[in-house]
């Protein structure tokens, strides 16, 4: 009633001679109806009108279900949107599950676990693309003829549609990789005991299996020590470094997997478990890459100085007399000059021309390996007293090789001491390696290594081949002109059997006898002579069978028939220049004697006792003669330790000369 009152105190001022009270109320009452209860009402049925039909709608989206099948989909019309549905597909997670069925999927796809993993990722995107659009055209016909506002509401009720969507796509994922892990443990244990047999059958073909697979534990161990990744993990870093500790003491000087202790296989397997967890700290695989390969650029260059070294360091024992055999002929020479006359003379020297007898040649300058021969062969020999000795010295060593055997006379056998001096015969105008071998041109060759013309390999640079009581086999006619067989035995051997047979062989008219060695490459005449040259290429075969110097024996009747010292001297004259071949005795012995050798039986003569560690055992037990060619002479330190015994059993190291020489064994 108040606001009544004021209303028509407001408005009836201006109008108050025109209109009437009764009409004045009746507008009042029209206009309150108007300003009032009209957009009530008409906001009311606007509100039953919109919210009734908008609420069945969403229901409808909200029932709304994807097919199986999207194919069924293509009835629709396909329109282009920009907003996304995130509905779940339920034919994604369908294939998936069962990876048979998914024709999307390779067979490689699901062999290769991370391969497999990125395609799944890629399927579930492109089927989630199509199955949007579909979703968003379908949603769209049903929901065209709602108002904005419902347009906003269906897009906030999309977005908590899409976060329920993305948990179930990721526990798809989940499953797909579950089910990849089995599949893929089944193929690992479909596979593990073929791995298994063949890491069993490389093992029992390869006797050092196991001890290669711990030294490479080792070189890998050192480089994932030398790794970031490994240094900032101080318990790894510990643990490894114990574990190589616990390899190395399991290795020690094991060169094959016998020789490894029991527990070697559990430290094994320790080890390599321990590496598979530095493997998997790694995320540097090109550091790593670097670091092994400056490893083995190291690794070959050190083997290279420690060849050079250790050519250098034996060549130089080889040629380098111990203090005790130095001490030993100075000794000896001492006492042979204080003797009288009448008693530097040897017994039996009536037997040195018998040719009925059983001759040895023997050349040397070693007063101790002399004996060791003229001891073996006449402690083994039936027949000792028909044997005759015959050893040729240098100058320096004559007087001390005299004295030896004056000192200790060789039983019931005949010896004869001579000084190479003697042979008068013997000079460079009748023998061409003599007048070499004291050339400026050949000392130069051999002990010049700076010189351009020198060789540098430092075998070549040894005194024996400048020495004439290496080349004096290619003169045994003029030596013994009364004889016509004859022995010869080199003074690094051992006699183990009695020899006596090889003076009734028929050499079927040859002159050389002696062991054929062509079992092994290196012994045939390509090894030793220059096929390059049409003078050897020519005449020889270069895989001819050689032969060994050191146990030969030799047809004196049909040496001096052949007139083979005038072949020697033929290929001597020929080789001036060194272009058939470079040093030693064997070379110019396989051409002169060329198809005139008769090959022995094996167990005569065993060589490579002063190089080969790996000689068989039974073929030295079996063996006549041993040979210990080579640089490891077994009176030297540098002998080879399980081969020395059979030769210092010839020693004896009580004799007062050793022990005044300190000579052991």
């Amino acid at each position: 009633m108040n606001a009544v009152s004021f209303f028509h105190t407001s408005t009836t001022k201006p109008y108050s001679g025109i209109l009437t009270t009764t009409r004045m109320r009746n507008l009042v009452i029209g206009l309150l109806f108007l300003t009032v209860l009209s957009p009530i009402f008409l906001y009311t049925d606007m509100l039953s009108a919109s919210f009734t039909p908008s609420s069945s709608k969403q229901e409808d989206v909200n029932a709304f279900t994807l097919p199986s099948d999207t194919r069924h989909l293509n009835v629709l019309p396909q329109e282009e949107s920009s907003t996304v549905i995130k509905e779940p597909i339920g034919i994604v997670y369908t294939d998936h599950t069962n990876p048979s069925s998914n024709t999307n999927l390779t067979e490689k796809d699901l062999q290769l676990p991370d391969a497999r993993e990125h395609k799944y990722a890629r399927v579930l995107s492109a089927t989630d693309e199509k199955g949007h659009s579909q979703t968003d055209n379908i949603i769209k016909q049903v929901i065209q003829t709602t108002n904005q506002e419902e347009e906003e509401e269906e897009e906030e009720s999309q977005k908590d549609n899409g976060s329920d969507r993305e948990s179930h796509q990721k526990t798809t994922q989940d499953q797909l990789e579950q089910q990849s892990a089995v599949n893929s443990g089944k193929d690992d244990e479909k596979d593990a005991p073929i791995a298994e047999t063949n890491k069993q059958t490389d093992q029992t073909a390869m006797p050092d299996a196991r001890v290669r697979q711990l030294r490479d534990q080792l070189i890998r161990a050192r480089v994932y020590l030398s790794l970031p990744a490994t240094k900032n993990n101080p318990h790894f870093t510990r643990e490894l470094r114990m574990r190589v500790k616990e390899v190395q003491r399991v290795l020690v000087d094991a060169t094959k997997d016998s020789d490894l202790p029991k527990n070697a296989y559990a430290k094994l397997n320790a080890m390599d478990q321990l590496l598979e967890k530095g493997k998997q700290m790694q995320d540097d695989c090109a550091t790593m890459v670097k670091k092994l390969r400056a490893m083995l650029q190291s690794t070959e260059e050190q083997l290279r100085v420690h060849k050079k070294q250790t050519m250098f360091l034996t060549q130089l024992t080889a040629k380098t007399l111990p203090k005790g055999l130095h001490c030993l002929p100075l000794r000896l020479t001492t006492e042979y000059y204080n003797l009288n006359f009448t008693k530097q003379q040897f017994p039996n020297q009536e037997k040195l021309d018998d040719p009925s007898l059983h001759h040895i040649a023997l050349f040397s300058d070693n007063v101790l390996a002399a004996a060791v021969v003229v001891n073996s062969t006449i402690t083994n020999s039936k027949h000792p007293s028909k044997l005759v000795f015959h050893v040729v010295s240098d100058r320096l060593n004559y007087a001390a090789m005299r004295m030896w055997f004056l000192v200790n006379p060789p039983g019931r056998a005949t010896i004869q001491v001579q000084n190479i001096e003697e042979f008068t015969w013997l000079n460079s105008s009748y023998s061409p390696v003599l007048k070499q071998l004291g050339s400026r041109s050949m000392i130069d060759y051999y002990f010049r290594a700076a010189r351009a013309s020198s060789d540098s390999n430092l075998k070549y640079r040894n005194p024996k081949y400048l020495s004439i009581l290496n080349h004096l086999r290619f003169y045994l006619p003029e030596i013994f002109p009364k004889l016509n067989k004859v022995l010869f035995l080199d003074d690094d051997i051992v006699v183990q059997k009695d020899l006596t047979g090889l003076w009734s062989l028929d050499l079927k008219g040859n002159v050389n006898g002696a062991v054929e060695t062509c079992g092994e490459s290196f012994h045939r005449f390509d090894r030793y002579l220059n096929f390059s040259n049409p003078l050897i290429s020519k005449n020889f075969d270069p895989r001819a069978c050689g032969w060994a110097y050191g146990m030969n024996i030799f047809d004196l009747k049909e040496w001096k028939r052949q007139n083979i010292t005038d072949v020697y001297h033929t290929w001597q004259k020929l080789n001036h220049d060194r272009q058939l071949w470079k040093l030693g005795t064997l070379p110019p012995g396989l051409i002169t004697f060329w198809k005139r050798t008769h090959p022995l039986d094996r167990h005569w003569h065993v060589l490579g006792l002063g190089y080969n560690p790996n000689v068989n055992q039974r073929e030295i037990e079996r063996a006549a003669v041993i040979h210990y060619n080579g640089n490891m002479k077994p009176w030297l330190e540098i002998g080879i330790p399980k081969y020395r015994s059979n030769w210092s059993k010839y020693v004896d190291y009580d004799h007062a000369y050793l022990r005044e020489c300190n000579i052991n064994p």
